[in-house]
């Protein structure tokens, strides 16, 4: 019988990952297959892009995560290397100057960037978030002012939604905007935990546009995109969080805010339709970004299961090491093959809320576990900053802050 450590470096980075995004992620082709066949296989062009985001990770992102996080510095360096190799504009359509990749593209694209600090991947991933519901549901004038301007700047975009009193009760947002005469709209209120906040050039906004209580959330809410310098935006300090250090969270006040109607996303009164209608779009890429952590998590306790001796051999071949890994790589596997499938249903034009749903809540659950596995198996090491699994220890909770309800299929 070949020996656990023969067997176990089989789950390494160079094996694992590789092996399965070429050859065992579920319907991860961009063209439908033929009836009763199932593909499993990247094209080249997706193995490209997922070589050159490793190589990215892997030299302007690894080696300075642990600075990053030890100093809550937002990597401003990284990310306009980031710019220039698209990452900011994978899903921006063509028309408007971005790369137009699928959405199992981009997926694919954040699975590597978590992989190396999902502090700095949110902060890239937080900027598709405000990006989504414009591509989505926006006009053209609205896609070519505010998508154009990331295109040809390195500009970053915040999603200005959460509340103090609404998380992810989106429905209980107060922040009000009133029509005025001239049909423009006043914005008054807060909103709070919005990532890119200090460094946003504009924000995709979500407020009640009806007063009265008895409105429908479907007929209140009106979505816009809004300038950060507009007169009566102002943003907070910048918050220090247990994780995700690399990115930039932070309050944001609204006081008599004058957003032109112009600026509206989808239709008056449509706000709550075009946010939610989004998260078929954004949960897919949360769920990357955990399948991600939950990759590093695994191969980092691969290694030194490998490497760490005790009485006498690698713990590598103690069976309850070896059960630690085996649960983490299946983790891994089902929750890539989770976000596959509900992204590429999207880039099939179906509806995928339900498949979306179970990525996001599915992979997020395996992010913290494999990360709360993988400092068991660090020992007291596991519990040192002078380690990698202590950093993702307190990243995936981010992941796992708000569960989507998973809607079952009628």
């Amino acid at each position: 019988m070949l020996s656990f450590a023969k067997n176990a470096s089989r789950l390494s980075r160079s094996v694992l990952i590789r092996k399965s995004l070429t050859a065992s992620s579920a319907n991860v082709s961009t063209n439908p297959s033929p009836p009763g066949t199932l593909s499993f296989q990247l094209t080249d062009d997706q193995k490209e892009l997922i070589a050159n985001a490793r190589k990215f990770v892997q030299d302007q992102v690894i080696p300075h995560a642990s600075k990053w996080d030890r100093n809550n510095e937002y990597p401003f360096d990284a990310h306009k290397k980031a710019h220039e190799l698209g990452y900011f504009i994978t899903g921006i359509p063509t028309e408007y100057g971005g790369l137009g990749l699928s959405l199992v593209d981009c997926c694919l694209i954040g699975e590597e960037l978590n992989y190396g600090c999902s502090g700095f991947a949110t902060s890239i991933l937080a900027n598709e978030l405000a990006l989504g519901p414009v591509r989505m549901f926006g006009n053209d004038d609205v896609k070519k002012r505010f998508l154009g301007r990331n295109v040809s700047e390195s500009v970053i975009a915040g999603y200005a939604v959460t509340e103090p009193g609404a998380g992810s009760n989106v429905a209980g947002i107060s922040t009000k905007a009133i029509k005025d005469s001239d049909g423009n709209f006043i914005l008054n209120g807060s909103k709070c935990w919005i990532s890119n906040a200090g460094v946003a050039n504009w924000f995709y906004v979500l407020a009640r546009s009806d007063p009265d209580p008895k409105t429908s959330a479907s007929k209140a809410f009106t979505a816009f995109c809004l300038d950060r310098d507009t007169p009566g935006v102002s943003v907070g300090k910048k918050e220090l969080n247990m994780g995700q250090r690399a990115s930039d969270t932070r309050t944001v006040t609204f006081e008599d805010v004058k957003i032109p109607k112009e600026n509206i996303v989808g239709a008056e009164g449509n706000g709550f339709k075009v946010s939610m209608g989004a998260f078929d779009l954004s949960r897919p890429i949360v769920a990357c970004g955990a399948t991600g952590l939950a990759q590093r998590a695994l191969d980092e306790a691969t290694k030194y299961a490998l490497e760490r001796k005790a009485f006498g051999t690698q713990i590598a071949n103690f069976q309850a090491i070896q059960f630690k890994l085996a649960d983490m790589a299946i983790g891994v596997e089902t929750a890539r093959n989770a976000y596959l499938r509900a992204a590429w249903e999207l880039d099939q034009g179906r509806r995928n809320t339900y498949y979306a749903s179970i990525s996001k809540v599915y992979a997020s659950e395996v992010a913290n576990r494999n990360a709360a596995e993988a400092v068991q198996i660090f020992g007291g090491n596991g519990f040192n900053s002078e380690y990698p699994v202590e950093k993702l220890m307190r990243m995936p909770k981010y992941f796992r802050s708000t569960r989507a309800r998973v809607k079952f299929r009628e």
